[in-house]
């Protein structure tokens, strides 16, 4: 290879392939999807200008989840259709967009389009408190992958060339879509539930089907990697059951009697135990990863009556923190034995929380969708050490807030993206 095709090489991979670090948060609920992060001097109280770094209006709304690897942010929205309920529009103008923003300054770097496969639930009812992109990009090296719903999964370079999109089903529900991808590897774990009833792993590079696993049934639930002494797992809630596969190959490993209603929220997991809540029956559970075939008598720890039917779980320090959304209660609940140590209504007029839990720098945070930010000492002990608005703002936040470097904090609305400034 002569010195201009070595030049050449080297500009490719680049374009290609971008460095990790360790404060990124690569898909929804950050490394592992545990919602935990272990950055300092985190915010406590904002309200103003003077607290915040950076704001980027976004092109339309959304309910995803910002993912960060480097110093680049990758979120979504949708235009053309639904931005209003009075005037939707026309359906068959409905656009998703993939955006890509600097963290360090929150400059727009590209915006990529993608015409949506109409025809999508009609913009009213239900719909209308999330809209059409509810689900969180996920990040590697290699560039970004989204998942739209009946349109279909998406992949794109850092840069924003797109490499491949390919359909994982057809359908569409009354709630539309709200799952989100998983990157294990070289492949690409997508519950396409609503869709096709079916869990899907894609090739990482080329977009084509790598595994199928159906009977996925009312499943709104982003797939989890467990790793159990050295053996992966892919676990995912659905209706009435917990099932674990080979995140490779899709094979069944086990399957566990779950929640029996439809399930929105995910799972989170420790030290080789899953922790699943949800549904409109508020329960809560506990069941040990690995085993073969149904491991309900064998491996469910423990379940109780308290739980959440939108907002997903954080474990922390032996303890599982959860919001239930429509009374805005919180929880603490030892995750050994299930006991609940605490719940406690944040405030009389929190209204509807939809966003999960964060926990960093020690402190629990708890989007609400119109009445600001609660911060919490990650501990057993309920505190609400903070209520933030932001000043001038009464847009709707669904997004979970994430953590970026250097002790910020990313919020999302449906109008806009904030980063609040590090801790004083």
């Amino acid at each position: 290879m002569n010195w201009k095709s070595a030049l050449f090489a080297s500009v490719l991979v680049s374009s290609l392939a971008l460095p990790s670090h360790a404060s990124d948060w690569p898909q929804f609920r950050g490394p592992g999807g545990a919602g935990v992060s272990a950055l300092t001097n985190m915010p406590l109280k904002w309200s103003g200008d003077a607290d915040i770094a950076w704001k980027t209006a976004l092109p339309g709304p959304g309910s995803s989840c910002p993912a960060v690897f480097g110093e680049r942010i990758y979120l979504t929205c949708f235009t053309g259709y639904g931005m209003s309920k009075e005037t939707p529009g026309e359906m068959t103008n409905l656009t998703y967009h993939l955006l890509c923003i600097d963290a360090r300054d929150g400059k727009i770097i590209w915006d990529r389009a993608v015409k949506a496969v109409t025809p999508v639930v009609e913009y009213k009812s239900q719909v209308t408190l999330h809209g059409y992109t509810s689900s969180t990009p996920a990040v590697d090296d290699k560039g970004v992958v989204v998942f739209f719903a009946n349109t279909g999964v998406c992949a794109w370079r850092h840069d924003g060339t797109q490499v491949w999109a390919t359909s994982v089903g057809a359908k569409t529900h009354n709630w539309h879509s709200g799952t989100s991808p998983v990157l294990y590897r070289d492949t690409v774990i997508v519950n396409a539930c609503i869709e096709s009833g079916s869990l899907i792993g894609l090739h990482r590079e080329t977009g084509a089907r790598a595994w199928s696993v159906g009977d996925i049934v009312m499943s709104w639930s982003t797939p989890l990697i467990v790793d159990i002494a050295g053996r992966a797992e892919a676990v995912v809630m659905s209706k009435g059951m917990i099932r674990a596969c080979d995140p490779l190959t899709g094979t069944l490993r086990w399957t566990c009697t779950g929640i029996d209603d439809y399930i929105c929220l995910s799972p989170v997991a420790a030290n080789g135990v899953v922790y699943g809540i949800g549904a409109r029956r508020n329960e809560a559970m506990a069941v040990r990863a690995g085993g073969s075939g149904d491991v309900t008598a064998s491996n469910v720890l423990w379940r109780v009556r308290k739980g959440s039917n939108v907002s997903s779980p954080v474990w922390y320090e032996g303890n599982l923190y959860f919001a239930n959304e429509k009374e805005a209660t919180v929880y603490c609940i030892d995750a050994s034995s299930g006991e609940v140590k605490y719940e406690e209504k944040l405030a009389p007029s929190t209204g509807l929380i939809y966003a999960s839990p964060l926990v960093a720098d020690g402190k629990l945070y708890y989007v609400s969708r119109e009445n600001g930010t609660f911060v919490l000492p990650a501990s057993p002990v309920f505190k609400v050490l903070a209520q933030n608005r932001i000043a001038g703002d009464g847009s709707v936040f669904n997004a979970s807030p994430v953590p970026l470097a250097h002790g910020r904090l990313l919020l999302r609305s449906d109008k806009a993206l904030y980063c609040i400034k590090a801790g004083k």
